[in-house]
């Protein structure tokens, strides 16, 4: 499908979900919609014969679909995938195998940092030892210069989650760093990012014009993830409190501030709606609540203790349009007007798009 008649797919959908609860702008799409991806995640295996392939599970499978290059995947993400097969041969390391459970090799997870350049290998196994890991680990170097850290993660269980608890590093600080709206963020292989750098820049700076923040706000970001919004939304309030349920995020979240030298947000390791009540019960306040749930939305319980406390204006980020437009039918049943949602293209060649949207006190 061309990529114009993509984006009014798109618009139509959006447009539809939320056309009952405000306007709906013109989706923003990509310049150039390709390569866009900077993170990166191949299952390895092998066929009868023995031969190494990566690729990505077949829909609703198990079997792995052979994947060289990929049109929305980083370039150089894909080539370091290739060159790793060719290693996997040549120290004869066998890759897992999921019915068996025998075997050691079984992901590579790559992220790339857009402005900074740097990248992040992650090799996933199913056991802790890699036979000769430093003769692997300078073979990968040499054919890649560019990686600038090598992580080894251990995944002993039977399960579909790709990276397991436990992580040495091989080689460099373990993680990355890259820049978003004018702020360093570091970015750890378990952390969430968002995977399309050039639209999250243009995404954030409309949530941050919607919020119309002057210096003098009480801001909420929930989900903070490590901390993206809250801390580039900081210049322009008066104090940010950032809450989050993933320990790892939080420490990147508190490690970004400290980098970016922003002493008015704090972090909190905590269920955003459950902090949200206690805060309303302490008889505190907030002005803008900036909330960016995972794709299931958000659930009653949160959205009414967004309710209880009350904020002015709630901007609300979505990666789907239809648990949205259900969040916003509760919200704008219980005491706020959606003024505006904007489509944003993040995730080109695919039926997914991220709206954001304003939503103010109803006047009494």
């Amino acid at each position: 499908m061309p990529y114009e008649q993509q984006l009014k797919k798109k618009q139509t959908q959006v447009a539809k979900l939320l056309k009952p609860y405000c306007q709906v702008e013109k989706i923003i799409g990509m310049d150039d919609p390709f390569h866009y991806r900077n993170k990166v995640h191949a299952v390895f295996g092998h066929k009868k014969d023995g031969t190494v392939i990566s690729g990505i599970y077949q829909e609703g499978t198990h079997f792995i679909v052979p994947v060289d290059e990929c049109l929305i995947e980083d370039q150089r993400a894909d080539a370091i995938i290739r060159d790793i097969r060719g290693l996997l041969k040549s120290f004869k390391i066998k890759t897992y195998n999921e019915d068996t459970g025998y075997g050691l090799f079984r992901h590579v997870l790559i992220r790339t940092g857009y402005h900074s350049g740097q990248i992040m290998v992650v090799l996933v196994l199913g056991s802790p030892i890699l036979p000769s890991k430093n003769n692997f680990v300078k073979a990968l170097r040499k054919l890649h210069p560019e990686i600038t850290t090598i992580v080894l993660n251990v995944n002993g269980q039977k399960t579909s989650m790709i990276l397991g608890e436990k992580e040495t590093v091989l080689y460099g600080k373990g993680y990355i760093e890259d820049e978003l709206c004018g702020k360093t963020f570091r970015i750890s292989s378990k952390s969430f990012y968002q995977v399309n750098p050039v639209q999250t820049e243009k995404l954030y700076g409309k949530a941050i014009e919607l919020a119309g923040l002057t210096g003098k706000e009480r801001v909420i970001d929930a989900y903070c993830g490590i901390g993206t919004i809250g801390l580039i939304a900081s210049r322009d309030a008066r104090e940010v409190i950032s809450v989050e349920l993933n320990p790892d995020a939080v420490r990147d979240a508190v490690t970004n501030a400290k980098r970016n030298q922003i002493k008015n947000v704090s972090f909190y390791q905590n269920d955003a709606g459950a902090f949200m009540v206690s805060m309303a019960e302490k008889g505190e306040k907030a002005d803008v609540v900036f909330m960016d749930p995972p794709r299931a939305g958000s659930d009653e319980a949160f959205l009414s203790s967004v309710v209880t406390l009350s904020p002015k204006k709630v901007v609300y980020v979505s990666c789907n349009p239809e648990t949205l437009a259900r969040d916003l039918r509760y919200l704008t049943k219980h005491g706020y007007k959606a003024e505006e949602a904007w489509g944003y293209d993040m995730f080109a060649w695919s039926e997914h798009v991220e709206t954001v949207c304003l939503l103010t006190q109803k006047k009494a």
